[in-house]
């Protein structure tokens, strides 16, 4: 979203302002297509002005496609959330909006409002289709002394009656029953956020950020360590090998030790600027290999988005995010290492 008032949007498209933030963040982070909501318009001088709305858009777009974005991969629609103007509905206050043309395999689909825009995003892997991912939120205890788990389902899909193994804790349960918005389900789905009754574990051995997976498919497990692609945004010293932050991933804080700089790497190209850098500064992209402090479950961001990315805190503030490119495991059981060979896109 991007705010059309006279001053917001200027602070926002700044340096450092958190428009050019967020749709960094957004790239970074793996999401392939984005709409851009120009809000506010009703704040405009005049109120819906056109030509604000041009200059919005040619500034916004810009910047978009510098960063990595592909012209058929973005959407832009002028709105008003205040006042409802092009969120579901076609405003007649911005009459000069004639919308924006977006192809999907081969159709041309003229997108006038917000509503219309999120329809014609294109379909993401059936997430389904992947090993089970439940992440743990919260946990409580019924009257019976049953255990309750509250969570969301990230990959995979969560039955009534199946075993789920929790890491980095090394703890099974058996599923009892599912309930969502207060009504039994059989089954959960990636992105249902559900209450789940558990046996053979008591809650006190449970807490926020354990990861449940099928033990039998590609279970979720402990990592030594893990590679990792960053961006330094608000970090106001150096950061050399031996570096400890916070990294905040999925629930868990975890602090790290960034025992390796591997290279710093250019943010749009991708291309290697310096192997082995000796330190790094606020702005700056760069591979990294990182070993946890404690227990952590972390996945590679290209099979678990929401598993594969974090954010590094230190002294309460954000200096940097990231995403898994490969991760050192633990197996769980002979606590022997296994490696992941793949290349690191």
């Amino acid at each position: 979203m991007v705010a059309a008032g006279l001053g917001e949007f200027e602070a926002g498209i700044s340096k450092y302002g958190q428009t050019r933030e967020h749709a960094l963040l957004a790239y970074l982070l793996g999401v392939k297509q984005i709409i851009i909501g120009i809000n506010k318009m009703d704040t405009t001088q005049p109120s819906y002005s056109e030509d604000r709305f041009n200059e919005i858009q040619a500034e916004v777009l810009k910047y978009i496609q510098k960063i990595g974005y592909q012209s058929h991969a973005i959407t832009v629609v002028p709105m008003s959330g205040y006042h409802g103007d092009n969120l579901v509905q076609v405003s007649d206050k911005m009459t000069w909006f004639q919308g924006w043309n977006v192809q999907r395999n081969s159709v041309n689909i003229k997108v006038t409002t917000l509503l219309e825009a999120l329809d014609a995003l294109s379909p993401t892997v059936q997430l389904t289709l992947r090993p089970l991912r439940f992440t743990l939120c919260g946990k409580s205890k019924t009257n019976d002394d049953k255990t309750i788990l509250i969570g969301q389902v990230e990959s995979g899909v969560l039955k009534t009656y199946t075993t789920v193994h929790f890491a980095p804790s090394n703890i099974t349960a058996e599923v009892e029953s599912i309930e969502m918005n207060y009504e039994a389900v059989k089954e959960a789905i990636p992105g249902d956020y559900v209450t789940v009754y558990v046996k053979s574990i008591h809650a006190r051995e449970l807490r926020p950020g354990l990861i449940g997976s099928d033990p039998t498919n590609d279970p979720a497990q402990e990592v030594l360590s893990f590679i990792a692609r960053i961006v330094l945004t608000n970090c106001l010293r150096q950061i050399h090998a031996g570096y400890i932050a916070v990294i905040q991933c999925h629930g868990s804080s975890v602090a790290c030790n960034f025992i390796e700089l591997l290279k710093k790497i250019d943010r749009l190209s991708g291309q290697t600027i310096e192997e082995a850098p000796q330190c790094l500064k606020s702005g700056e992209t760069a591979l990294v290999k990182l070993v946890p402090q404690k227990p952590l479950c972390i996945e590679r961001f290209v099979e678990y988005r929401t598993l594969g990315q974090f954010l590094v805190r230190d002294m309460k503030q954000i200096v940097a995010f990231g995403v898994v490119m490969d991760v050192e495991k633990v197996i769980s059981v002979k606590r022997s290492v296994t490696t992941s060979h793949e290349d690191q896109a």
